[in-house]
């Protein structure tokens, strides 16, 4: 247990601190979608969001790699209020960023976000119903510690460690006479022009760098333990074009939205309650593509179940289409070690390699690296359950964003924030100063993310629980999720304390 002493400032309920109404951690795309909806929802609120990085836009600021776009389709991957406009369904990370950024101008969000501001600590006092965070602040005179207060926390900062990817040990990696880099920190001048490519792992980045890579190197393998489900899809919407050609840009905008939406949940359902003929139709498509059967039963048919991984998409079968070319190949086979020159496998054979790529996956983070404290304590996240997919139970006015495992992120992410805006504004119907998620009987616990992937099996130990039933079950269903979020009774599951209890504190807006 940690004492407040220990990591807050004594004076943190000093009325000189600065104080808002609502902290929103992270300005990537979910942060830059929770302030559109409370500079709409609550225009009467104060709101600032925190950005620990030089810039907004998170993951597609972050991430350099070549060929970075995103995993889903940009109709639902972009706002349900800002038309996706782009020639492109599955969209390259720069044109995903520039349509962040435009956001942000349009509708004023940028204004609020407060750049080289990490969140170090955040205590809430129950007796104050306020939280004060300690930040450290990094500007170009250097880097100063420094408080201020919130009534509301909302942590949009994903839940992968931004600062460190996974990096398992590889035997003789470090006798490695080439260049060894790791996707999440790509440098700017690596020159693989003509070279031997090895990519170490086979999901999303794997398969996205595979591709784009090949255009320019001698040869570029893709080297997986085991086989990943991979799905073509088109990287441009025909369906969606002709639809923009004769409706006005919202109205399409969600139409195809929507049209998109009842796909993948109808596909995901199928796959989980028909996975023997998911199985079949997958494999039929990628042999339909490549030609061969045989290759596909070795490299691109899993063990597992389809959805019980994250299944990855590739563009207009860019990655098979590399394949035919013979500018990329695939192995699946496990390392024996790496040579000063390549990568000797444990069947004998033996991968040259200029250059080796460490694809091998992220490291889950809970909240960003915030622990929250509570008068002090810190809380245990594990013994903890997630409400509605957002809150958590032992912590007051705190909520999380997490997206969708089988869906766009920004799906799961835009209903959060909009019933973030609902919880407060039954807060102040109810003239509460405080909520928490409180179930009223036993809840069975499972885990948060229900993924076999490994990244989510090597930490989900240290994140909150969702229970078995109501609001407590983190469904991957967006439409049973938008009727249950936006609708449901608040007083049934939220413990509210009045704001007469609370002592007051004049803090300066």
């Amino acid at each position: 247990m940690t004492s407040t002493a220990d990591h807050l400032d004594p004076s943190f309920t000093d009325s000189t601190l600065e104080h808002v109404d609502v902290v929103v951690v992270g300005a990537g795309l979910s942060g830059i979608g929770a302030g559109y909806r409370l500079s709409t929802e609550h225009p009467d609120k104060t709101w600032a969001i925190l950005e620990a990085r030089t810039s907004m836009g998170g993951t597609w600021d972050l991430f350099r790699y070549p060929g970075v776009r995103s995993d889903s389709d940009m109709y639902t991957l972009g706002y349900q209020f800002k038309p996706w406009r782009a020639e492109k369904s599955i969209a390259d990370g720069e044109t995903i960023l520039d349509y962040i950024k435009e956001t942000a101008a349009e509708f004023g969000i940028d204004r609020r976000i407060r750049y080289g501001t990490k969140v170090v600590d955040a205590d809430y006092s129950t007796a104050d119903a306020t939280w004060t965070l300690t930040l450290q602040v990094t500007d170009e005179s250097g880097t100063s510690t420094t408080q201020m207060t919130c009534g509301f926390l909302y942590c949009c900062a994903g839940y992968y460690d931004y600062d460190k990817g996974y990096n398992p040990d590889i035997a003789g990696l470090d006798t490695f006479a080439g260049t060894t880099v790791h996707p999440q920190f790509w440098p700017e001048d690596l020159d693989y022009a003509g070279k031997n490519v090895v990519v170490i792992g086979s999901g999303a980045t794997a398969v996205t760098l595979v591709p784009s890579m090949s255009r320019t190197a001698n040869h570029v393998t893709m080297l997986q333990r085991s086989p990943t489900w991979i799905s073509a899809v088109p990287g441009r919407d025909k369906l969606a074009d002709r639809i923009r050609k004769y409706l006005p840009a919202g109205m399409a905008h969600s139409v195809i939205r929507t049209k998109n939406i009842l796909f993948s949940t109808g596909f995901y359902q199928f796959c989980r309650r028909r996975p023997e003929s998911a199985r079949a139709l997958l494999t039929k498509f990628s042999t339909k593509i490549l030609g061969d059967e045989k290759l596909v039963a070795e490299h691109f048919t899993p063990e597992y179940n389809p959805w019980d991984q994250r299944l990855c998409a590739i563009p207009d079968a860019d990655l098979f289409k590399a394949m035919k070319k013979g500018k990329a190949s695939v192995v699946t086979d496990h390392i024996d070690t790496v040579l000063p020159d390549g990568i000797r496998l444990k069947s004998g054979k033996t991968l040259p390699a200029d250059v080796i790529i460490t694809a091998t996956g992220l490291q889950l983070l809970a909240f960003g690296g915030i622990t929250p404290h509570v008068d002090g304590v810190a809380v245990d996240l594990s013994k903890q359950f997630v409400w509605q997919g957002a809150m958590m139970t032992g912590v007051p006015n705190f909520a999380i964003c997490i997206g969708y495992t089988n869906a766009s992120w920004t799906l799961r992410a835009d209903l959060t924030s909009r019933l973030v805006c609902r919880v407060l504004e039954y807060m102040d119907k109810n003239d509460l100063a405080s909520v928490v998620p409180s179930p009223r009987g036993p809840l069975e616990e499972r885990p948060l993310l229900d993924l076999q992937s490994g990244y989510v099996q090597r930490s989900i130990d240290e994140f909150p629980r969702q229970g078995d039933h109501g609001p407590w079950l983190v469904r991957q269903n967006y439409i049973l999720d938008s009727m249950s979020t936006l609708r449901g009774d608040m007083s049934k599951t939220l413990k509210g304390t009045a704001r007469s209890a609370v002592r007051k504190v004049a803090n300066v807006r």
